[in-house]
């Protein structure tokens, strides 16, 4: 059963490129069955708790959704040496939850971010977290939790749907960052869609211009949604004549 509380239309600044502003479309759901999860992100939707969202600028088309073709993906030699760096990397994947370490893991990573990369921040709380990675999750949404000698270093948010795995959130450790954690969480999506022979990663957003994304393009082969297409519009999905 879906359930759709609210639908609305907001504009901000950019989250990706400073000099623009936003629109972005937004649906507050009460309720989602996974098959509808499924079908707004294929059409180029995201989801954070019981949110999905999507730009809708007018005048720009910078924000390109993007979905690795899992089929096709063949890991390169270095991806093949970050798998083997990990292999005593402990996985648990399991329903979303927010405990102390989850959010001390969540403040060091985004108060590193800010030294890096100068990204805002602001100390989360225990009920924000939940709202954004918790609630809404349905039976569809999971986190993959990264040990490192039983310490914490890496909690990524998914949600497995029937044709692929949707990538909402990761954030590690950065005294770890020898693991090169951030490329083997992405690894181990696409190994665990291969063994479950599910067909895409869906990566949200890519946007040439921003150090943040960039890395995306690393991922081939990948295809870009055209267009913006509504519920009742079939996605179409396109590979980057760029790509090798």
């Amino acid at each position: 059963m879906n359930k759709l509380l609210r639908e609305s239309i907001g504009e901000d600044k950019c989250s990706y490129l400073d000099d623009k502003l936003q629109q972005t479309q937004y649906k507050i759901m009460g309720e989602c069955s996974v098959s509808y999860c499924a079908a707004l992100i294929e059409r180029g939707w995201r989801r954070f708790g019981s949110m999905f969202f999507r730009p809708i600028c007018a005048d720009c088309t910078a924000c390109e959704s993007f979905k690795i073709d899992v089929q096709n993906y063949q890991f390169t030699k270095s991806q093949r040496r970050i798998l083997r760096k990990n292999e005593e990397t402990k996985i648990i994947i399991q329903r979303p939850q927010v405990t102390s370490s989850h959010l001390e893991l969540f403040e060091k990573y985004h108060v590193h971010m800010k030294d890096k990369r100068d990204w805002n921040h602001e100390t989360t709380t225990p009920r924000h977290y939940y709202a954004s990675f918790v609630h809404g999750h349905g039976d569809f949404g999971y986190e993959i939790l990264y040990y490192i000698k039983d310490k914490l270093v890496g909690v990524d948010l998914i949600d497995i749907l029937p044709n692929g795995i949707s990538s909402i959130y990761f954030y590690y450790d950065p005294c770890f960052e020898k693991y090169s954690l951030g490329t083997y969480s992405m690894l181990q999506q696409i190994k665990i869609a291969k063994e479950n022979d599910l067909a895409w990663i869906y990566m949200g957003y890519y946007v040439k211009s921003c150090q943040s994304l960039e890395y995306k393009s690393r991922y081939t082969p990948y295809l870009i949604l055209q267009g913006r297409p509504s519920d009742e519009d079939e996605s179409l999905w396109m590979k980057n004549d760029k790509q090798t």
